[in-house]
């Protein structure tokens, strides 16, 4: 018997099909009721199916899992939303600010204030990526940037950053990405244990996420393909790589794997209030920004986008298919999720790294708004 979703799965095949991608898993939770959907195989060059439970390297999907982390650790007290980042990571404590943003390294001034644990959360520690070419991009982009978790070991990772000054005052503009590193480091400081265990102690053992934690070099994943100007696939042998095993640095930037029913599962427990309590899912899941915050956030989700805590919420109408209050975010190397204020779900893993941050997924979300606009 089909299910609810049998004309967004349609489309799906579809996709795949038409040569996009070799494979992808989707999953949704439309009116309570969930489907899992698999269609293609692991590789251009390979017979294996896709599956249900085929794991994923999700890049910065993995963001939505910090945020959940951090908030548990505030919810018991092991850290504050207000306490300074330097408290757990000296290096932090007495960073000082570029003059202007597209200064020179050595033209600094005083921090106003410092870096605390809700800038990192905000993306708004004064730090990560910036999209015009500034002596601050030259000395970063090596290391702040990319899809892949940094090439060195935390230490390395926090003394390389104490070494250079802020881009803005702390709490003045978001900046993706890097807060997330640096926050992953500071909770595994903050509570005395390895973050690896951290995961798998409060995230992944308590909702039963059996696919869900950092890389171990067992798993089976699905080939990953750039694509080329012409739409040409190739393997993202970087990414692939930097991802094969145990990582040196575990990143909840972009380090994580899953499948899609762990994540759609561990959605749909915040969603419910069953990963946190309603009053800290509420605060990790709203609007966090100031308009004045929002300008970065807007060069890389357009102007109906904001900012919670590690996810993107959106404050305007937007695309066709969504729905002001969603929450959720996107991965480079081809995954995206969100929850809807009414609780409905979708996840869509897939092996193609997106293009450009502009690249959209509505092959999966416009027939996803169709199914539950039919409904």
């Amino acid at each position: 018997m089909p299910g609810i979703a049998a004309p967004l799965w349609d489309r799906l095949t579809e996709t795949v099909q038409s040569g996009w991608c070799p494979g992808l898993v989707a999953g949704v939770r439309i009116n309570g009721q969930t489907e899992i959907f698999a269609t293609g195989s692991l590789g251009l060059d390979q017979s294996d199916p896709m599956a249900e439970d085929t794991p994923f390297r999700i890049s910065s999907l993995s963001k939505l899992i910090g945020g959940a982390l951090a908030m548990s650790l505030v919810g018991d007290g092991t850290l504050g939303l207000d306490d300074e980042a330097g408290r757990w990571l000296p290096g932090l404590a007495n960073l000082r600010v570029l003059a202007t943003p597209d200064a020179p390294l050595t033209l600094t001034v005083p921090a106003r204030g410092p870096v605390t644990v809700r800038h990192l959360l905000t993306f708004t520690a004064g730090l990560g990526v910036d999209l015009d070419p500034t002596p601050y991009v030259a000395a970063t982009q090596d290391f702040l940037w990319g899809p892949n978790p940094p090439d060195m070991t935390p230490e390395e990772y926090l003394t390389r950053l104490g070494s250079l000054p802020l881009a803005y005052q702390p709490g003045e503009r978001w900046m993706y990405h890097s807060s997330a590193d640096v926050l992953s480091v500071l909770l595994a400081a903050a509570a005395v244990t390895p973050l690896d265990q951290l995961v798998q102690e409060r995230i992944s053992e308590p909702f039963g996420l059996t696919g869900t934690g950092f890389p171990t070099g067992t798993e089976h994943f699905p080939v990953v393909y750039a694509a080329n100007d012409d739409g040409g696939l190739f393997e993202a042998v970087s990414y692939r790589d930097a991802l094969a095993g145990p990582p040196k640095f575990a990143s909840l930037g972009g380090g994580l794997v899953s499948t899609v029913p762990d994540f759609l599962r561990f959605l749909a427990g915040l969603a419910d209030d069953t990963v946190l309590p309603a009053e800290l899912r509420r605060e990790m899941t709203a609007d966090q920004l100031t308009s004045p915050q929002q300008v970065g956030v807007a060069e890389v989700a357009g102007p109906d986008e904001s900012w919670g805590f590690m996810t993107a919420v959106q404050t305007g109408r937007g695309a066709p298919w969504s729905e002001p209050g969603m929450w959720g975010w996107a991965g480079g190397s081809g995954t995206s999720a969100a929850v809807y204020p009414n609780g409905d779900i979708g996840v869509v893993f897939t092996q193609r790294f997106l293009s450009s941050p502009q690249e959209h997924f509505d092959y999966f979300w416009k027939p996803f708004g169709e199914v539950r606009g039919n409904l």
